[in-house]
C-alpha cells in the first residue's frame, strides 16, 4: 500500500500542475488531465480502502501503524483530487473571464500546492521529518493568498460582477482546503516518523519545536 500512496502523491502533485497549466493557457488537454488525476485518485482511494481491513490483521503493530498512515494519506489526497478538479471546472464555466491579479493569485496558490505536493512524496518516501515541518509552514502561504482574493472582492463595490467574485472566492477557498489537506499529510507524516501526533499541539509549541530541529 506504501507504493500505492507514493502513486497518488505524485498524481496529486501533476493535478496541482496541470491545474496552473490551465490558469496560464486555458489548455484542453491540462482541463482532461486534472480530471483524469481525480478519478485515478479515487480509485487508489477504493483499493486502499478496499485491501486495509484485511492487511492490518496480518502485520505486527509498527506496520498497523503503517497502513493506517497510508489510509489517512489516501483520503486527504483524494480530497485534493476533488477540489483541484471543482477548480479546473469552475473555470471552464466561468464568465467574463477571468481578470489578470485573479489570475495571477490562482496561479501562485496552484504552484504553492504543487510544490508541497511534492515534498510530501519526497517525505513519505524519505520518511523525512524535515520535509514534514516545511510543508506545515508552508501552508500559510496559501492562505496569505487567499486571503489577499477575498479582501479584494469582498471590498469591491461592482455588483455587475457579483457572480464572478462568488465563483473566485470559492475557487480561492477550495485552494486553501487544498492547502489544508496538504498540511494534513505534513502532520502525518511527522507521526509516521516519530510516533507523535502535532495535530493538536498549540501553533506557537510546534513553530519552536520546529524552529528548534532546524
Amino acid at each position: 500500500m506504501t507504493g500505492l500512496v507514493q502513486q497518488a502523491c505524485l498524481v496529486a502533485k501533476d493535478a496541482a500542475f496541470n491545474l496552473r497549466d490551465f490558469l496560464e493557457n486555458s489548455s484542453n488537454m491540462a482541463f482532461i488531465a486534472v480530471q483524469d488525476c481525480e478519478k485515478e485518485l479515487d480509485r487508489a482511494e477504493r483499493k486502499i480502502d478496499d485491501g486495509i481491513t484485511h492487511a492490518i490483521t496480518q502485520v505486527s503493530e509498527a506496520e498497523a501503524r503503517e497502513l493506517l498512515a497510508c489510509l489517512k494519506f489516501i483520503i486527504d489526497l483524494e480530497r485534493i483530487g476533488d477540489l483541484t478538479w471543482s477548480v479546473t471546472q469552475r473555470l471552464q464555466r466561468l464568465t467574463p473571464k477571468i481578470l489578470r491579479d485573479d489570475r495571477r493569485d490562482l496561479i501562485a496558490m496552484a504552484d504553492i500546492l504543487e510544490r508541497m505536493l511534492e515534498v510530501v512524496h519526497k517525505g513519505f518516501v524519505n520518511r523525512d521529518l524535515e520535509s514534514a515541518n516545511w510543508i506545515l509552514k508552508t501552508d500559510s502561504q496559501i492562505d496569505q493568498v487567499c486571503r489577499a482574493v477575498f479582501q479584494r472582492h469582498l471590498e469591491s463595490k461592482s455588483t455587475g460582477r457579483r457572480d464572478y467574485s462568488t465563483n473566485l472566492l470559492l475557487m480561492a477557498q477550495a485552494f486553501e482546503r487544498a492547502g489544508d489537506h496538504t498540511k494534513n499529510l505534513g502532520e502525518e507524516l511527522v507521526h509516521l516518523v516519530e510516533g507523535r501526533s502535532v495535530r493538536h499541539e498549540p501553533k506557537r509549541s510546534r513553530g519552536s519545536r520546529a524552529a528548534h530541529e532546524a
